[in-house]
């Protein structure tokens, strides 16, 4: 007898396939054991030869055992079918605090053990006189301590992510130069928000701070470019009457993002997954936002208008739902246009090439990865720019502009360090752009 399982899409999968995954599971979560044990051990015999203190060695075996027996743990008995991971975000936050600055201290102790190699092989042979090991040890000792205090600099760095900084909110304002738009349309604003990921959130002062901050900008309009919740729909209910004080003259638009669709949970059946999906709809009417489903809305001044298209997710490696095609089919080849499409992906993939020109496109999704460097007019780093092209900011390219907010909330580490929750406001202009004045 072969056994299967249905799943959301009603597509038969075989027993045998599931078994194969959970393997898989374990064989990662193995492996990543392994490299942190790794990792721990050349971190003692590191910190050993900074310390000789037993009462320091000790308490630092045992908050490593802690740390890293805690995040293991909710690892393993993590429930996706529960709204809130309150648990594992915390645990995954002290790993974080901990292991990254481990990392700077390994890397500057191996080395240190990859110079005294090549120096002992430099000594063999030229046959000069061996350095003594007092000499090795006490430098040994000196670079541990310099590694250190440079690792302090994360430590710290981290921790005021984890209190302070996931609510730094930065209002980010930029002035948008089109040659074509709608002399009614001069000087209109935007405010735009995105990735709210109402399950992390944990003050809900700051929270209702963040939301007077986004309507102090008086903007004409505000624009929410998806990810309200991080699983369950449940998670917006008791921020609703927060978000529902979001105004502006033109209404409220929204699109949703990948977190939306309630696919990173389980449910027990498929109708209970639809209701969730259809909770989603209603919430955000009753919100006062108008969500964008595939379609589109005008804006009208007057004599003339701009369109705000609305798609549903459309990701690289994402939920690819959403339809460019059927968004636009009340729209005209000569409205000027707003894309809310939540992941930048699309712009890359997709809105470049469609026949129609998107003039202006507003995204979200990655946060920043929540961690990164940026120093205007200097630097602007994250890791996540290894995955995707478009990540933070305004972009320019074949004459259309996309930009990508960082994010109102947070997701899974719960903190940001670098990479602020931000609030983007864009005043559009009339007028020939060039480099001096794209934005």
């Amino acid at each position: 007898m072969r056994v299967v399982v249905k799943c959301f899409y009603c597509i038969e999968i075989p027993a045998n396939f599931f078994i194969f995954t959970k393997i898989l599971e374990m064989l990662r979560l193995l492996i990543f054991i392994g490299v942190v044990l790794a990792l721990d051990f050349y971190a003692f015999q590191s910190f050993r030869s900074v310390t000789k203190n037993p009462w320091v060695i000790v308490i630092y075996i045992i908050s490593t055992i802690a740390i890293f027996g805690n995040v293991i743990y909710h690892v393993v008995n993590l429930d996706r079918s529960a709204t809130l991971h309150s648990g594992f975000y915390q645990a995954f936050a002290f790993f974080v605090l901990f292991y990254i600055p481990k990392l700077f201290l390994v890397s500057a102790m191996f080395g240190e053990d990859v110079f005294r190699l090549f120096e002992g092989i430099y000594n063999a042979l030229t046959t000069r006189p061996r350095a003594g090991s007092s000499i090795f040890s006490t430098r040994r000792k000196f670079v541990g301590q310099i590694a250190l205090g440079v690792a302090a600099v994360p430590f710290l760095s981290i921790l005021y992510g984890i209190t302070k900084g996931k609510y730094n909110y930065k209002v980010l304002k930029y002035t948008l130069f089109f040659e074509d738009l709608p002399k009614e349309f001069e000087g209109y604003k935007i405010t735009q928000i995105s990735d709210i990921h109402s399950g992390s959130f944990d003050n809900k002062q700051k929270v209702e701070y963040a939301v007077g901050l986004v309507n102090e900008q008086k903007s004409d309009v505000i624009m929410f470019t998806g990810d309200l919740v991080n699983s369950k729909t449940s998670e917006m209910i008791p921020w609703k009457t927060t978000f529902s004080n979001l105004t502006a003259k033109d209404g409220v638009f929204s699109v949703l993002g990948n977190h939306d669709y309630g696919d990173y949970t389980k449910w027990k059946s498929d109708e209970e997954k639809n209701q969730n999906f259809n909770d989603m709809l209603k919430l955000q009417k009753e919100m006062g936002f108008q969500l964008l489903l595939d379609d589109a809305k005008f804006i009208q001044k007057e004599d003339q208008r701009i369109a705000v298209i609305g798609v549903e997710n459309w990701g690289k490696g994402f939920k690819q739902k959403g339809d460019l095609k059927k968004a636009t089919s009340k729209i005209d080849a000569s409205d000027f246009k707003i894309l809310l499409s939540h992941d930048p992906s699309h712009w890359e993939y997709e809105v470049l090439k469609d026949n129609l020109h998107y003039h202006l496109t507003l995204s979200g999704h990655t946060h920043g990865m929540q961690f990164g460097i940026e120093i205007p007019g200097l630097i602007k780093w994250s890791p996540i720019k290894w995955r995707y092209k478009y990540w933070a900011g305004v972009y320019q390219k074949a004459n259309q502009i996309l930009n990508v907010n960082r994010g109102f909330g947070y997701l899974a580490f719960p903190g940001r360090v670098g990479i602020w929750p931000e609030i983007t406001v864009i005043t559009l202009k009339k007028g020939k752009r060039d480099r001096n004045n794209i934005f």
